[in-house]
């Protein structure tokens, strides 16, 4: 047997049993700046007085809890941010089983690469920032070192048929990694290595818990970059699970356009690479795209290589007012119709340029009215010919300032508006009852000023905090909105907001996630969008690669 040493953590206080699993989780208030920290250097200690056998008592209780609730539809869900789970028919371990499986890979992976802390659980359970959030937590946390560790985690898993829920950057917003049946949550916050940079092959090898940014800082010296950018506390392994994007994929594509191959470890403990590394391959199924955006409910991904792409010789940015959204969305339609080379076109409402001079998280202000944020890169000549096409544009659908930056400074400035506004939301929160519900819908390029426009009136109707903002240049819409989960009515008008968005989207021909994916919150928008046939396709491949519903179970849709 072995015992690996796993880095100091930092000591956690402890809760009783009782506040461990109260039906309303506390909320850890937390600053955007502290948020950011976080994710990564709260780490797990062996406690005294909270012991395995009664943290697993009580995780079993309320894992029984859950199976008694029965399954929902989306209509049940949306009636709260913390109520309902799915159930399923297959029977996962009891107490003295959870047990054995802690003591077993305890034994294997050594005493602290296993947690049962209270707080560590609740980290990993719950999301200040997810859509939703539910009433049980995981049972454990595994802290695996590399690939071979998850096949042991995973065997144990098998072994007594407990749920497996895949962790890394823990950013996701649809309860993606939520633990609806208890089981083992498994956080790659020690396999964060770049294992490999192929320069003249322009791809990389990377773990799960390797930060986009932090690729990106590795890169920079070989004058290579990863162009995939969502929030910035996001990780590669949850990027490539839910199969994200970000503000790049105007120009740049999504995460499924990146991937080459991926390490998978299976439900029974099987390793498998999806295929090998050319950039092109017309040998057998397509299994990495298969894995790419399932969430987890698959397979655990353990490695991941990416195509990388030399650095732009240029790049500038610009930001672009307009007296209406409707005059903003209108103007980047034309634009993108041009076939202008833009890195990326944000949009961001007036309420949310409101709350980034509230939350003071850039170091400057900024006029209070709708707002397109572009992106340029390429060449010298071709970024200045397009920022001069689209000043031009921008000025026939009514523009009011046309500001671009004249060096490296002001574009990190003009551009640090557009990714601090998740940190902004946060920021402004007044206390535990106050809730963010952030969703996305994308459509046809075509039919997003109407959507964007219909949208905005709901929101400003709701009387509360509500803002729009989207990856225009592709479609995709999200909204932010915060309200009180004490106020009565709040949360049904949000609701109410929101399942009218969805259902708009879908009825242009889009879909109910651009980007955030399906996780717990959208099971039966998805259903909508794709039909019955097709949703049984993908339970036959959910059944067949996981025939006891152990990995990730409860997301993209009910067995």
């Amino acid at each position: 047997m072995k015992s690996l040493a796993r880095p100091a953590r930092r000591v956690l206080a402890s809760r009783t049993g009782t506040e461990l699993f109260n039906v309303r989780p506390i909320l850890a208030i937390r600053s955007a700046q502290r948020g950011v920290a976080t994710i990564q250097q709260t780490r797990p200690v062996k406690q005294s007085s909270w012991t395995t056998s009664r943290a697993l008592l009580l995780a079993s209780f309320s894992a029984s809890l859950a199976y008694l609730l029965g399954a929902y539809d989306v209509s049940s869900l949306m009636e709260s941010k913390q109520e309902k789970v799915t159930s399923v028919a297959t029977p996962y371990a009891n107490r003295e089983d959870l047990e054995k499986a802690v003591t077993e890979m305890r034994a294997v992976l050594g005493e602290d690469a296993i947690s049962t802390d209270a707080d560590d659980l609740h980290k990993h359970g719950y999301s200040e920032w997810s859509s939703m959030n539910i009433e049980v937590l995981p049972i454990a946390i595994a802290y695996p070192q590399s690939t071979e560790e998850v096949v042991t985690i995973a065997k144990v898993c098998a072994k007594y048929k407990i749920p497996q829920i895949p962790y890394s950057g823990g950013s996701s917003l649809e309860a993606n990694f939520s633990a609806p049946y208890g089981g083992v949550c498994i956080d790659f916050a020690y396999m964060d290595k770049v294992l490999a940079v192929h320069q003249n092959d322009l791809d990389v090898v990377v773990q799960p818990a390797v930060g986009w940014m932090q690729l990106n800082e590795k890169l920079k010296k070989d004058g290579l970059f990863f162009p995939v950018d969502p929030g910035p506390t996001a990780m590669i392994g949850g990027m490539a699970a839910t199969g994200c994007s970000g503000t790049n994929a105007m120009r740049y594509g999504t995460m499924r356009d990146w991937v080459i191959n991926l390490t998978v470890v299976m439900a029974d403990g099987t390793i498998i690479k999806t295929r090998r590394r050319p950039r092109k391959s017309a040998a057998g199924y397509n299994l990495t795209n298969l894995f790419v955006g399932s969430e987890g409910t698959l397979g655990i991904i353990t490695e991941i290589t990416l195509k990388v792409t030399v650095l732009p010789q240029e790049t500038n940015v610009a930001v672009v007012t307009f007296p209406t959204i409707k005059d903003a969305a209108t103007a980047a339609g034309d634009i993108i119709r041009t076939g202008a080379p833009i890195a990326a076109c944000e949009l961001l409402d007036e309420v949310q340029m409101s709350v980034i001079n509230r939350a003071k998280t850039t170091e400057r202000t900024w006029k209070e009215v709708p707002t397109l944020f572009f992106k340029f890169s390429g060449t010298k000549s071709g970024v200045r010919e397009t920022v001069e096409l689209v000043q031009k544009i921008a000025k026939a659908n009514k523009s009011q300032d046309f500001e671009f930056a004249k060096n490296k400074e002001e574009e990190e400035s003009l551009w640090s508006a557009r990714k601090q506004v998740l940190w902004s939301m946060l920021a402004l929160k007044e206390d535990e009852n106050s809730q963010v519900w952030s969703t996305d819908v994308a459509v046809p390029i075509s039919r997003l000023p109407e959507l964007i426009e219909v949208t905005k009136k709901d929101l400003d109707a709701l009387g509360i905090f509500a803002s729009a903002l989207g990856h225009v240049g592709d479609g995709n819409f999200h909204t932010g909105i915060m309200y009180n989960t004490k106020k009565p009515g709040d949360k049904e008008k949000v609701m109410k907001c929101v399942k009218n968005m969805v259902n708009r989207a879908l009825e242009m021909e889009g879909t109910c996630t651009g980007e955030h994916g399906v996780g717990l919150v959208k099971k039966d928008y998805l259903l909508k969008e794709l039909g019955p046939e097709t949703i049984n396709t993908m339970k036959m491949i959910k059944k067949a690669l996981d025939p006891y519903n152990l990995m990730n179970p409860g997301k993209v849709f009910d067995l």
